[in-house]
């Protein structure tokens, strides 16, 4: 059994260990082969040893939804206009915020608001975007830098409360049906 191993592990070791050969054709063409030709006169090649590169993983892990990055192209991507301690008071949920972005978008750059951890509208080159018909309460939003479909950085989540007023509410004034339009009667003929 343990020549049949001994055996074997060199068999194996043969393709790392292989020689090539060069030598000149017939028609004056140089030829470099792993097998030396019969007949001809061949000499051995020496190959340097095999470049080899280790991968370098990123220094910066991802985190909260965000992808990993090495570098940051933004330094400063935050939004502003969303209250700290307070409720948003928006009637009929629509509000604006702005980003802070530093340097400035870079062109094929563009922003794009994550609302609850989804998409949220459309993205824009504006650093103002708007939030339209947003219900009642508290909500987590966010500002991405995209590239197409693909996220190049994303801002920290902000927490905040929308507050909107009731349909039932006495302060709210009543909305009248309108009132239908008179048909107007038929004139007897004579």
């Amino acid at each position: 059994m343990r020549p049949l191993l001994a055996c074997l592990l060199l068999a194996l070791a043969l393709p790392a260990s292989a020689q090539i050969y060069k030598y000149t054709d017939a028609n004056g063409n140089t030829v470099f082969t792993n097998q030396p030709p019969d007949g001809t006169a061949a000499e051995s090649v020496n190959l340097p040893p095999t470049n080899t590169v280790e991968m370098q993983t990123p220094s910066i892990p991802a985190t909260d939804n965000t992808p990993a990055q090495s570098e940051a192209p933004y330094s400063v991507l935050s939004l502003t206009g969303i209250p700290d301690d307070e409720a948003m008071r928006a009637n009929n949920g629509t509000f604006i915020v702005g980003v802070n972005i530093q340097p400035r978008l870079q062109p094929g750059h563009q922003l794009r608001l994550i609302l609850d951890g989804n998409p949220y509208g459309q993205a824009s080159n504006v650093p103002s975007l708007q939030l339209t018909n947003l219900d009642r309460g508290e909500h987590s939003l966010a500002v991405a830098v995209v590239a197409g479909e693909r996220i190049v950085q994303q801002s920290n989540s902000e927490t905040f409360t929308v507050q909107r007023i009731s349909v039932n509410s006495p302060a709210r004034p009543p909305v009248t049906p309108p009132r239908p339009t008179p048909r107007p009667t038929p004139r007897p003929t004579n």
